[in-house]
């Protein structure tokens, strides 16, 4: 097991550039995005960047590095082929002005990376020879929640930098897994819990009668795990649930938001014996009003990781929705969705 201490008005759209930093097929791309200036308590979630990486090959990403500063919320990074979501040129834009989807983007390339809430500085590292396998000819875009929570104008010039690593020491290549619980009703005053259990078994059966995996149930392994909730999220708990009910936890977080809440799970946790995933968020609501999924002052529960799975796997309660009645657990109000309310999907990840 691993513990885890784990938007805009555009002052000028800067030209995105990708600068290495040496000469060789592993260094690190740095690439600029922005600049953008914030006003006193200004949000935008619809923002999105797109920076085109001109790859003639295929780059497999062993780090990713973002460096924001305050006024990033949070943001997520996905690599998609270059004629998807238009042939616009590169930089800012409204993200529905392309028709921008991540769960698309998942499906026509995959995930990169993810930004833990509101840190100014983040590192997504693999093992040496673990990596994103990135296709000839794609691009990244990267979806923005900005918000600046001060009193003064933010004036921000981010930057994302891959580092590869060269074809012939690669040994495994990862995929997205992504679940989310928008059945949050978090109580006023109160702790909260909210806890969704999905199956996998039944997306793999299909998959295994199809021929499309060799193994009969789940064999894959966890190499990496990131928290996503905002500021009245206490922590996070990620188990495997066996057939007979019992659990082994996959990961846990009790930091707040401004910490980094993603790491390596070292060593990469097997599914092997497994086949559900159950995740729980856990809140502390001190306000006088009932909080649901929302951005603002809402909430969020989402659990984001790689594997060395064929398939991107992906789901939970993925519509906004009552979470039921709760059960007093210690003080703590614990609400529960059972496998059956539980949405999973999974797509070939395999290009």
């Amino acid at each position: 097991m691993r513990r885890l201490a784990f938007v805009v008005v555009l002052a000028a759209c800067g030209t995105d550039s990708a600068t290495p930093d040496g000469n060789s097929d592993t260094a690190t791309r740095i690439l600029p995005f922005g600049p953008f200036s914030l006003q006193p308590g200004e949000e935008q979630t619809r923002a999105c960047v797109q920076i085109t990486l001109d790859n003639s090959d295929y780059v497999y990403v062993n780090q990713v590095e973002l460096t924001t500063g305050p006024g990033f919320h949070h943001s997520n990074w996905f690599f998609v082929p270059t004629y998807s979501f238009g042939n616009d040129p590169d930089g800012v834009f409204n993200c529905d002005d392309r028709n921008f989807n991540e769960p698309v983007a998942a499906i026509q390339g995959g995930v990169l990376f993810a930004q833990s809430t509101q840190s100014p500085h983040e590192i997504q590292a693999f093992p040496p020879g673990v990596s994103i396998k990135i296709p000839p000819h794609s691009k990244i875009i990267g979806q923005l929640h900005l918000l600046n929570p001060t009193d003064g104008v933010l004036t921000l010039t981010p930057k994302i930098a891959l580092t590869p690593i060269p074809a012939a020491t690669v040994t495994t290549v990862l995929a997205g897994v992504s679940f989310e619980n928008h059945a949050l009703g978090l109580p006023p005053q109160k702790q909260s819990r909210f806890t969704v259990d999905c199956d996998l078994s039944t997306q793999w059966q299909t998959l295994f009668s199809a021929g499309y995996v060799t193994a009969e149930h789940p064999d894959f392994k966890l190499y990496y795990a990131l928290a996503h909730y905002h500021t009245l999220g206490t922590g996070m708990t990620v188990e495997a649930v066996r057939a007979d009910g019992t659990a082994a936890t996959i990961y846990t977080t009790a930091q707040h938001v401004g910490d980094a809440l993603g790491g390596r799970i070292d060593p990469a946790f097997d599914m092997t014996g497994y086949t559900r995933i159950r995740f729980s968020c856990d809140y502390l609501n001190a306000t006088s009003a009932t909080v649901v999924w929302g951005t603002g002052n809402q909430e969020m529960c989402v659990f984001l990781a790689f594997s060395d799975s064929t398939y991107n796997w992906g789901g939970g309660v993925v519509n906004d929705q009552p979470p039921g009645t709760p059960t007093d657990v210690n003080g703590v109000m614990s609400y529960s969705i059972p496998p059956a309310g539980c949405s999973v999907y999974a797509n070939d990840a395999r290009r």
